[in-house]
């Protein structure tokens, strides 16, 4: 069966587009199969049944093979590495399995991200001869191409070999905070917000205007991977170039496609929108200055009840873009800002306190006793008082009681007070039982970052939205 072959992309850099391998699955066992919507009569239909509910019938068929499609990829198609395609039959529901090896070195050519400190990282291109300078070393791209894997540490060849940095996989929050900026970029705390609010998944078709540095929309790619798309649209021509010889070289470039084009139309109302036709999108990132002005097209261009998320840097930004999407028919619209704080996780040795009670006895004398000797104790004194009391009463209170008396009596009222202090320095019952253990701690650093942005999210309705364009033309 075809679903047995093995399916081979080429060789990709970037985690979540690498080569994809087909193997049999339960799904595929069980030869799972799509309806065609005119067999709806051989689906127990009677000839009774009037035509509103065979077209119920059809609604429900047409629903059912959607849902398995998106699920388990029935009829999709693939080129290997020798240019041919491979059509999998709709009785075949393969499983796609991430092909990596284990024990797979660093190649010649290989995107690698450089680790320096938690808060410096860097990429390089793996190129034998190549060298990379840091205040750490220099680093010799022959000492690991061949021989490394990822998450291995290099160490310098000067400096006697101190300097060190650890080689990681690159994946999009570590490409984010080392790829070159060419505008603001959407860190991780907000681009996986925005994924997880637009409820992305994989093989969807996702637009997204403003490109800038690229950071969003690798993310979006590794949701949307192997087989989505994504239509990234840039205003400026000198950033969407970039931005698309960077998605090459990075070997992604296959989920994407970038297009230099001003969305809202502002220099030219012909030339704004996405241009992919109504309903095509299964949901929309706006990364722009005026937003409110792509709402329109963007409220054509999406799938109804299907989300859409703006980030603006300003409120006032913000606020013009919810009355924007009112207008156009999105609901459950909502404004959220998201902080991240970061901790400082360490290990400390701490110093624990004693569980037990210092007690003392007489009056340079102390003993260490547990909760259970110290309310046995307490019952003992209690006792001891009452009966003394007694006694006391009986004798002649007349009586002058000697110097050996004295001393007794106050020994003994020290017992019965039972003081219990505080563990010291000199005392040596409590030296015996402390103990130092090594905690896990953390502890918020003192600066924290700032704002970066709001994130306006809204969800299309379910009737289609007309083209803006097409209704600038009928008002001429």
């Amino acid at each position: 069966s075809s679903s047995h072959q093995s399916l081979l992309v080429s060789r990709i850099k970037m985690d979540f587009g690498r080569s994809l391998q087909i193997v049999e699955s339960a799904t595929s066992r069980a030869n799972i199969t799509l309806i065609k919507e005119n067999e709806a009569d051989l689906l127990g239909a009677s000839s009774n049944d009037n035509e509103e509910d065979k077209k119920l019938d059809r609604m429900w068929i047409k629903c059912a093979n959607q849902a398995a499609t998106e699920l388990f990829r029935a009829g999709q198609s693939a080129t290997d590495n020798d240019g041919q395609v491979h059509v999998y039959p709709s009785s075949a529901f393969p499983l796609y399995v991430l092909e990596r090896s284990k024990h797979e070195l660093i190649q010649e050519g290989s995107l690698v991200v450089i680790f320096e400190s938690f808060d410096n990282l860097s990429f390089v291109y793996a190129k034998k001869g190549d060298v990379y300078h840091n205040k750490n070393g220099d680093f010799y791209h022959d000492d690991f191409i061949d021989k490394l894997r990822f998450g291995s540490k290099l160490r310098a060849r000067n400096n006697q070999g101190y300097g060190f940095v650890f080689l990681l996989r690159p994946t999009s929050e570590l490409w984010a905070r080392s790829l070159p900026h060419r505008t603001q970029i959407v860190y991780e705390h907000n681009s996986s917000t925005v994924i997880f609010q637009l409820n992305l998944k994989p093989n969807m078709v996702v637009l997204e205007s403003g490109t800038g540095s690229g950071a969003m929309s690798t993310a979006i790619m590794r949701t949307i991977a192997p087989y989505g798309m994504l239509r990234t649209y840039e205003f400026s021509g000198k950033c969407a170039e970039a931005a698309r010889v960077e998605f090459e070289r990075n070997k992604i470039s296959h989920l994407v496609t970038v297009h230099h084009r001003d969305v809202c139309g502002k220099e030219c109302a012909d030339d704004g929108g996405f241009d992919v036709g109504g309903q095509a999108a299964d949901a929309i990132f706006l990364d722009l200055p005026e937003p409110w002005l792509a709402v329109p097209h963007a409220a054509f261009a999406i799938k109804p009840n299907c989300r859409l998320c703006s980030y603006s840097p300003c409120v006032e930004q913000a606020q013009r873009c919810i009355a924007a999407l009112s207008e156009c028919g999105f609901h459950s619209i909502k404004t959220i800002e998201v902080r991240l704080r970061e901790n400082y996780v360490d290990e400390v040795e701490l110093e624990m306190p004693p569980t037990n009670r210092v007690v003392r006895v007489k009056k340079d004398e102390y003993k260490l006793v547990d909760e259970e000797e110290y309310d046995r104790m307490t019952k003992e004194r209690k006792n001891i008082s009452q009966t003394n009391n007694e006694s006391e009463k009986q004798q002649n209170s007349s009586a002058v009681p000697t110097s050996a008396t004295k001393e007794e009596a106050n020994e003994r009222d020290n017992f019965l007070d039972g003081e219990v202090e505080e563990a010291s320095a000199d005392t040596n019952a409590v030296d015996e039982q402390s103990t130092k253990r090594v905690k896990v701690c953390a502890r918020p650093f003192a600066v924290m970052k700032g704002h970066t942005a709001f994130l306006t999210f809204a969800t299309a309705s379910l009737r289609p939205y007309c083209d803006p364009q097409s209704e600038e033309k009928k008002i001429d």
